[in-house]
């Protein structure tokens, strides 16, 4: 390995899905990713994980409305004959590859961010009504 290969920054990886999935179709494969699925603002169906990833076929024939952007990428496709939406991040992508050669790209297993702060608490009390004074003697 060469001692000074870094690894490309995160910005790169839309690229690389982008042309990899382009070369699977040219070449009549069927592009598949790897989803880690609990990652902040992954959108799949429950129950199709195994140890905390599902794999998803992306090629023409799967899915509907493909949408491969900076930071996300959409589409949908059916479930047990059900169609879903599917959502994922582009940085809980981690990896690409054609199914029929198992060629392709990994890439690191991202840091899961910090979750936001959990709400306040909502009080009993209907959002209509004011709070009051009164007086204690």
């Amino acid at each position: 390995m060469n001692r000074g290969m870094q690894l490309l920054p995160e910005s790169a990886k839309p690229f690389l899905l982008n042309a990899i999935h382009a070369w699977c179709v040219e070449q009549g494969f069927s592009p598949f990713i790897v989803v880690k699925v609990d990652y902040p603002g992954v959108e799949v169906p429950s129950g199709y994980d195994r140890d905390g990833r599902i794999v998803l076929d992306i090629s023409p024939a799967a899915v509907v409305g493909l949408q491969m952007a900076d930071s996300w990428i959409q589409f949908q496709a059916r479930f047990a004959g059900v169609a879903r939406r599917i959502a994922v991040p582009m940085a809980a992508v981690l990896a690409i590859y054609a199914a029929e050669t198992q060629e392709g790209m990994g890439f690191p297993e991202p840091a899961t961010p910090p979750s936001a702060p959990e709400p306040a608490p909502k009080s009993d009390k209907p959002a209509s009504q004011r709070p009051g004074l009164r007086v204690i003697k």
